[in-house]
């Protein structure tokens, strides 16, 4: 009976041992994954840090937006340069009508065909100094200087236009004026007079008739 008794002991504790082994192998399993996918997420990490940054890319420069950009410009000016014709001769028509003897007056009035318009530059200059000697002996100083002009241009949208700042009025080409009581050359010099200074143009420039 006792050794009955000591052969189950040892059978039941035989059992334990293989128990806690089976039970400690799973969990070495799940330790070994889990350092497997820390090392991953570590190699993950360098290689983005060690990745080289990419460069910004230049903006494109269209001259072909550039030109259409200006072409447009142009013929805004132009139309620009009529409508001040007109608001001037109107202006200059009434003027005019208020003058003692004077009467009916039409203003016609021609500029320049497009105003001049003064963009933003940029400017660079240098100076180079050089001292050369010759075979001889003798020595000389060469200056060299350099002086460099760049529009300045701005992004708008998907185009870079040049950057406007001032718009000087077209000059006067010509003033032709006609109207009641013209025929006076007294009238007449008056008229002349003060279209010259409101104008700012020379005398010769300006015609003045009567009206039939």
């Amino acid at each position: 009976m006792k050794n009955k008794l000591t052969s189950f002991l040892k059978q039941a504790n035989s059992n334990e041992e293989v128990s806690g082994k089976e039970q400690k192998q799973p969990s070495k399993k799940i330790g070994f994954i889990v350092i497997l996918g820390l090392v991953g997420i570590l190699i993950m990490v360098i290689s983005n840090l060690l990745k080289p940054e990419q460069e910004a890319q230049p903006v494109p420069y269209d001259d072909t937006q550039i030109e259409i950009s200006e072409e447009a410009a142009t013929q805004s000016m132009n139309g620009e340069v009529k409508e001040l014709e007109n608001e001037l001769g109107e202006q200059l028509a009434s003027m005019l009508n208020q003058m003692d003897g004077i009467s009916e007056t039409e203003v016609m009035i021609n500029l320049e065909a497009t105003s001049e318009q003064v963009y933003e530059k940029n400017r660079t200059t240098g100076q180079q100094t050089t001292d050369e000697t010759d075979r001889n002996g003798g020595s000389r100083v060469v200056q060299d200087q350099t002086d460099d002009h760049q529009v300045v241009l701005y992004r708008q949208g998907d185009q870079e236009t040049p950057l406007l700042v001032q718009t000087k009025q077209p000059e006067v080409r010509g003033v032709f004026i006609i109207g009641q009581g013209m025929e006076s050359q007294s009238i007449k010099s008056q008229v002349i007079e003060a279209v010259s200074r409101v104008l700012d143009v020379p005398s010769h420039k300006i015609s003045v008739m009567a009206k039939n």
